[in-house]
């Protein structure tokens, strides 16, 4: 990975763990709506969780790493759940991103941190 690569890997990772944090908590608050609410509550999640997987696309042409591809998956099943009205099930696949994210940041600031650069 380069220093480049690196810098970019580690700021994104970081903007896509708040954003995917975000939407495991708003999938987390969604049995507690009322039923009218739902399907407003279903479009801001999906809404919410494309916008994290352009940033992924993003990520992926501008630091390249081989856990973005598991990453955009993880992302797709979640939309897959949340399409099928069962949001709870999107959490686990949420969550699933979140850690191969943090494995993604982790890595670059153990690169920066290598380089003597943080």
């Amino acid at each position: 990975m380069e220093i480049r690569e690196a810098i970019v890997a580690f700021a994104q990772s970081e903007k896509i763990k708040s954003g995917i944090i975000w939407a495991s908590q708003a999938a987390e608050m969604y049995t507690g709506l009322e039923e009218s609410e739902k399907n407003g509550a279903r479009k801001i999640l999906r809404t919410l969780i494309a916008m994290i997987a352009h940033e992924i696309h993003l990520c992926k042409r501008a630091a390249p790493h081989e856990l973005w591809i598991e990453v955009d998956k993880d992302l797709n099943s979640a939309q897959v759940m949340i399409d099928s009205q069962i949001v709870h099930e999107s959490i686990y696949h949420l969550t699933q991103a979140l850690t191969k994210i943090t494995t993604i940041g982790q890595q670059s600031l153990t690169r920066l941190s290598d380089q003597g650069l943080v």
